[in-house]
């Protein structure tokens, strides 16, 4: 019997909407952009109607590691992101555990939309 080294791979890759203005935040020398990126799939429900679901993202964009004008993202812009899944997990002023799935981006770009 041998073991094969597997290599795991936490990588999400999307395009979408930025649902509002993002909450940007000095850290230091750098920045950190938060929204929200909303995705739509459109599927054919069991009584064959077309249906669209919109999914929702929370993204983190660091500056400078993923785009250096956060001044570019506005509530509508159309962007693609690349980044990995990271679990968030906290404790609120009451006591009470919290979590949360975000994607840390690791690239970030303004798409060029034309159908607006």
């Amino acid at each position: 019997m041998f073991f094969m080294e597997m290599n795991s791979l936490n990588r999400v890759e999307l395009r979408g909407r930025i649902g509002q203005d993002p909450r940007i935040t000095n850290v230091g020398e750098s920045q950190v952009a938060r929204f929200s990126v909303a995705t739509n799939e459109t599927f054919k429900d069991k009584k064959g109607e077309l249906k669209e679901e919109t999914t929702w993202h929370n993204i983190t964009a660091w500056s400078g590691k993923t785009i250096d004008d956060f001044r570019q993202l506005k509530k509508g812009t159309f962007v693609s992101v690349v980044g990995k899944l990271r679990n968030v997990k906290f404790t609120t002023a009451s006591g009470e555990d919290r979590q949360f799935v975000e994607i840390l981006a690791s690239r970030l770009n303004v798409v060029q939309d034309n159908t607006n």
